[in-house]
């Protein structure tokens, strides 16, 4: 599924992002920057080591903000890595919104064109679903309507059929309210 907004298209797809060819994928990451286990450990096991090894000369992000690696030997040219909340620690989807802003301003300025994001902090991190696509996808309508210069493409990509068709019917819903309001 996909929508054009402005000159951004907006696509959801069911894959493992690790095969996704675009200029960055966004790994769901803890603060600590270790690629452990769910999307970090499938970066970790078919990108190489060399991505660990820069997360660990960087050493630190922030809940709710993100850092930008290289992507080691994924089709990818760069590993952004944002740090979700985890569920119960307060605020979470301010922090959700804020790791996606993160992580879709960082594309922007290094000039990127394209870059897949997974469901972040819906793994061990525990946060919910659909509360996860809601705000995600209105996170990435509102970077659409602010009309970056070089991000033109925000792939959502989801491993399981399950996970896509939430994310599919919550676009679905968000861009009827957008024509509802035009």
């Amino acid at each position: 599924m996909e929508a054009r907004i402005n000159d951004t298209l907006i696509k959801i797809v069911q894959g493992d992002i690790t095969d996704q060819a675009v200029d960055a994928i966004v790994n769901a990451a803890n603060s600590h920057l270790i690629l452990g286990s769910g999307v970090a450990g499938a970066i970790r096991e078919k990108g190489g080591p060399a991505i660990q090894e820069e997360c660990n000369r960087i050493g630190w992000c922030d809940v709710g903000s993100a850092v930008i690696t290289g992507a080691g030997r994924l089709p990818a040219r760069y590993v952004i890595h944002a740090v979700g909340p985890r569920l119960g620690e307060g605020n979470e989807p301010g922090k959700l919104a804020s790791a996606t802003r993160a992580s879709l301003t960082l594309a922007e300025e290094k000039k990127l064109r394209s870059i897949a994001l997974p469901a972040i902090s819906t793994g061990v991190f525990g946060f919910p679903l659909e509360a996860c696509a809601q705000i995600m996808l209105r996170v990435a309508i509102d970077i659409a309507f602010e009309d970056f210069e070089h991000l033109k493409e925000i792939r959502f990509c989801l491993f399981d059929a399950h996970a896509f068709s939430i994310f599919c019917a919550e676009f679905e819903r968000q861009l009827s309210a957008l024509e509802d309001e035009s």
